[in-house]
């Protein structure tokens, strides 16, 4: 089902959803956007990695990926 890439790839993305959401809300909360202790901002940038395991499992079975997590189909001549 999942390719050793594949699930490095998947990982990737997984791990770079859960860096960016957490410094999204650190960083707005220090700015004084929003107020969000850490706990919330951490169990919120797991919900976010969590999301792209699910996205990255949808495009390798559903219709439209292909062998890789990502949900465009990319022509390797370009």
């Amino acid at each position: 089902m999942f390719s050793s890439n594949t699930l490095k790839d998947s990982a990737e993305r997984a791990v770079a959803a859960v860096c960016q959401t957490f410094l999204a809300l650190v960083g707005t909360d220090g700015a004084g956007v929003v107020s969000i202790d850490l706990l919330d901002a951490v169990q919120a940038s797991l919900v976010a990695g969590l999301l792209s395991v699910v996205k990255s499992y949808a495009a390798v079975k559903g219709p439209i990926g292909g062998a890789n997590p990502s949900m465009v189909t990319l022509d390797d001549d370009e």
